[in-house]
């Protein structure tokens, strides 16, 4: 176990936490309140990427951010979650450019982004844009699924045998 040492000037305690950290039997700073288990103790999270940093007090809950989406022509705001994934905005999008997330290409800083990869993680911040492209394969396939299946023979034959 590391024990970690803060400043107490980063880490205000109220008088009832000083008063709890005296009944424990610790006087002595930070110490007594990392081993106590009292209101000076730090919780740690793991984030998606595997970093260890300090728990937050969740209040605000999760963050949300407005992204930019742009069609090439036609741009849309969207609000979602920061630590949401790509998968999850192109479920969003599905709704509002009626494209299914499967036909959809989403590039962020000049790259084609997967559907697990994490906002927070690539670097999306609020108002960032991030353009979305139909993909061309399908897009190919669709077009000639409909001509063989719309567009019957303009010419009648005249002759039958």
């Amino acid at each position: 176990m590391i024990k970690l040492r803060y400043s107490k000037r980063l880490f205000k305690r109220s008088p009832s936490s000083k008063q709890q950290a005296a009944a424990c039997g610790g006087g002595n700073g930070g110490a007594a309140g990392v081993g106590a288990g009292g209101a000076g103790e730090i919780e740690w999270e793991v984030r998606p990427g595997g970093m260890l940093v300090q728990k937050r007090d969740g209040k605000g809950g999760e963050e949300v951010i407005v992204v930019r989406v742009s069609t090439g022509f036609s741009w849309h705001d969207v609000s979602i979650g920061a630590t949401s994934t790509f998968g999850e905005l192109k479920l969003m999008l599905s709704m509002v450019t009626g494209l299914e997330p499967r036909e959809q290409r989403l590039l962020f800083k000049g790259k084609e982004r997967e559907d697990t990869d994490h906002l927070h993680m690539v670097g999306v911040r609020d108002k960032n844009k991030v353009l979305i492209l139909e993909d061309p394969a399908l897009k190919d396939m669709k077009l000639r699924a409909l001509a063989a299946r719309v567009v019957p023979s303009p010419c009648q034959p005249f002759i039958q045998v």
